[in-house]
């Protein structure tokens, strides 16, 4: 399965392992582009509620790489308990 499918035709990326969220990361450092990242989970309600407003910001920045990672699906950062938004640049975080 390709590391870049899009969710819905909306710009925000699915990462489906480390490798992709790896490369994902890469791309991001070698064209300077900010990233942000919604993580989520099947059974989290407020990030499942979360989703359209991240397809809206997507469309609405579109200089800005935004992921979307399924904790349970793709364990690529060991976070407890998981931040629903992140914003990194440079690879320095804020977490939402």
């Amino acid at each position: 399965m390709e590391a870049r499918q899009q969710i819905s035709k909306s710009r925000v990326l699915k990462v489906e392992s480390g490798e992709s969220w790896e490369s994902f990361m890469a791309q991001a450092k070698s064209q300077g582009s900010p990233v942000f990242v919604h993580f989520s989970a099947s059974w989290c309600v407020p990030s499942l509620a979360m989703n359209s407003y991240v397809e809206e910001l997507a469309m609405n920045y579109q200089d800005i790489l935004f992921l979307l990672v399924d904790v349970d699906e793709v364990k690529v950062i060991e976070l407890k308990p998981f931040p629903p938004l992140t914003y990194t640049n440079c690879f320095k975080s804020i977490y939402f």
